[in-house]
């Protein structure tokens, strides 16, 4: 398994939240909710969004953005309007003085935003507008539907005017009958991501956008017409089209020439360094020595190493040992019925002991300090 496709794992098995947003001018959301990773896919209308520290962006139709916490940011119709929401962690949202939020209101299936009639619930239901729309959608891959609105339900509005009347899964709608535009957009919030999915994100801006006209997907659009739907199964479906969506923005966004992907990424593309990377995470359980990824390769060990620590940045080996305690680290906790020693022959370790010494080196604390969340 590639570093790539390994990013989605551990946030799928953790709980991945989707949501639709719908809101109109003017809007402004704090988000401060520590979410590792955030997805957000602009349907129509436009935004902006705005790092505390870095460029702001300005985001249309058919964009998408993908955030990497847990560093706060804006996310507005304008940079200059004032927040009208924060989301804190724990998905709870609050207005900038603490207080319930009522102008932000669920308002169909997975969908929460401006009110259909342009006017603020009372303060009796006013702090369960994104939360409760995320409780009450069959949305849940592992938590409370709500964590997808900290980094989505808060960021969308500012848009385009040529909504319909009737409101469709991928179509703003004018119900209001006045002129302001409407933002339609879609967000997926990861809560939690593991040791392995950490080795990606740290190679990834705080804020990177792939724009529409960068690539042509129709991820976007199915997303947003599927969200919608109320059917047996559809979790299931969002699940896979998020991930999807996810993923293609990744590949997209690195195979730019400015995108500094990382050495092991772009390692994947050199046929003899490529080939070793995945015998190396395809199997990292074997007794995997520079002399049988060599000849696993078809090239010298002195060719392999060289070529390898040239391409990658470090030997084979040590390349090999932090891809086995990040794979280790993750099972800890997605396995915690799985002994420690079964664990370590997973991943290429001999011996829970050996594994223990190793894991300790790594991350400050033993494997089973690191599976019960004991601080480093």
């Amino acid at each position: 398994m590639d570093p790539l496709a390994a990013l989605l794992d551990g946030p799928r098995a953790h709980g991945a939240f989707l949501l639709r947003s719908v809101l109109r001018p003017p809007w402004s959301l704090r988000i401060e909710d520590r979410a590792p990773l955030t997805l957000v896919a602009l349907v129509t209308g436009d935004a902006w969004i705005v790092p505390d520290h870095g460029t702001p962006s300005r985001l249309v139709a058919g964009d998408v953005a993908i955030v990497r916490g847990p560093e706060p940011y804006l996310f507005a119709d304008d940079p200059a309007t004032p927040p009208q929401a924060v989301i804190l962690p724990g998905q709870e949202c609050r207005t900038p003085d603490g207080g319930h939020l009522t102008d932000l209101v669920d308002t169909g299936v997975r969908t929460w935003g401006s009110p259909a009639d342009g006017k603020a619930r009372d303060a009796a239901g006013a702090g369960t507008s994104a939360r409760a729309t995320a409780e009450a959608s069959p949305q849940t891959s592992g938590g409370t539907s709500a964590e997808t609105n900290t980094g989505t339900g808060a960021q969308a509005s500012g848009g385009t005017s040529g909504e319909t009347n009737t409101r469709t899964s991928g179509e703003a709608t004018r119900t209001d009958g006045g002129t302001n535009p409407e933002t339609v957009l879609l967000t997926g919030t990861y809560p939690a991501v593991g040791e392995v999915s950490r080795r990606l994100l740290a190679a990834l801006p705080h804020v990177l956008v792939v724009r529409a006209d960068e690539w042509d997907s129709p991820l976007v659009p199915l997303l947003a017409e599927e969200i919608g739907r109320d059917v047996p199964g559809q979790e299931a479906v969002l699940d896979r089209l998020l991930d999807l969506l996810l993923i293609a923005a990744l590949r997209t966004w690195f195979a730019r020439p400015d995108a500094a992907a990382p050495a092991w990424y772009r390692a994947h593309e050199d046929a003899v360094v490529g080939q070793a990377l995945r015998l190396l995470q395809d199997r990292p359980d074997r007794p995997w020595t520079v002399a049988a990824l060599a000849a696993g390769t078809g090239v010298s060990r002195a060719a392999l190493a060289r070529r390898f620590t040239g391409t990658v940045g470090e030997p084979p080996m040590a390349y090999l040992a932090a891809w086995r305690l990040a794979l280790a680290a993750d099972l800890l906790r997605q396995q915690p019925d799985t002994t420690i020693g079964a664990i370590a022959r997973q991943v290429g370790y001999g011996s829970s002991f050996a594994l223990s010494a190793a894991f300790k080196r790594e991350y400050g604390r033993s494997p089973q300090q690191y599976r019960a969340r004991v601080p480093a």
